[in-house]
């Protein structure tokens, strides 16, 4: 074995110009990355026997990734620098122009760094950072991908556009999740009769609506999103649904208020407007209200006490 390796170093220095020492260097990088992607597949098969949770098995992949890369790159300088001391050395160079010149990715690493231990995020949340919004399908080195929602889609729902952030935005713009902690949001839902309708009837079947509709349904429930909600100091007095009642131009607005899951804010939404639909047809004193224009004559319409005033003038 060794006049073989005596052999191939000593043809390599003569014909390639190859000294023994960067040869030996060579053949060891070759060994250690040969070896990386030998555990790397060993890990994989490992965790795709033994954990069937797709989102616990890319977590884990990619956290044992990172790990091996970063180990293997330390034995690759160990191996071409020669000791601690090249190291040391060599990082002092190099270090000042690493700053500079990589500024924008450190930032992104270290974005990366505070995503992972603080988490403000993980896999699967639905967030919105800064003017982007969606579904967190990546969370790499450097940027983290979401399944976007919104822009020229109406409630949220998904584009089908993939967008790759920089991590290092989570230190420049506000990031809003969707559903950490309390996993639930507020949807709110409009609707105008006019001032003719039995606007209190209309009320308690919205509400009626309303409560079959919630994604609070029982007390454990309930129960269950308040001990969330206290993580982080969230309270809210009622997670009932309610119906608040308001005057506009064109008639009495009566707004449905209600809990839903963030992913099903149109379905459900959809759901409601269709049992209003049907129960609004069912009864003859109710109407919706839209704009239109109408002449009124108070000496004919207006209350009893004030027609006098309407057919003498006064003021």
């Amino acid at each position: 074995m060794d006049s073989l390796w005596i052999s191939v170093s000593t043809w390599c220095r003569d014909v390639l110009g190859i000294p023994p020492a960067v040869l030996g260097r060579l053949a060891w990088s070759l060994l250690v990355t040969g070896a990386f992607f030998l555990v790397r597949r060993l890990m994989a098969t490992l965790v795709t026997r033994r954990t069937q949770d797709v989102a616990r098995q890319y977590i884990i992949l990619k956290t044992s990734d990172y790990l091996l890369g970063f180990m293997t790159l330390i034995v690759l300088i160990r191996i071409w620098l020669g000791g601690i001391t090249g190291l040391a050395a060599y990082v002092g160079i190099v270090s000042a122009g690493l700053a500079i010149a990589l500024q924008d990715p450190l930032t992104n690493l270290a974005g990366w760094l505070f995503i992972t231990t603080r988490k403000p995020f993980v896999l699967g949340d639905r967030v919105e950072v800064g003017k982007h919004a969606g579904d967190v399908v990546d969370i790499r080195l450097f940027q983290f991908s979401l399944v976007e929602i919104g822009e020229w889609v109406q409630a949220e729902q998904s584009t089908g556009r993939l967008i790759h952030i920089p991590n290092a935005l989570v230190f420049r713009e506000a990031v809003a999740n969707y559903t950490q902690g309390f996993n639930f949001i507020w949807n709110e839902i409009s609707v105008v009769v006019t001032f003719e309708s039995n606007w209190k009837t209309a009320k308690e079947k919205l509400l009626e609506i309303a409560r079959r509709n919630t994604a609070i349904r029982s007390e454990h429930a309930e129960r269950e999103v308040r001990r969330a909600a206290r993580k982080f100091l969230i309270y809210f007095q009622h997670l009932t649904p309610i119906v608040w009642t308001s005057v506009v131009d064109s008639g009495i607005r009566l707004t449905i208020r209600y809990l839903c899951e963030p992913r099903r804010r149109r379905s459900s939404e959809s759901v409601i407007w269709e049992q209003i639909l049907d129960e609004f047809a069912h009864h003859d004193d109710i109407d919706f209200a839209y704009p239109t224009q109408r002449f009124f004559d108070n000496a004919r319409e207006g209350k009893q006490g004030l027609r006098h005033c309407g057919e003498t003038g006064e003021q």
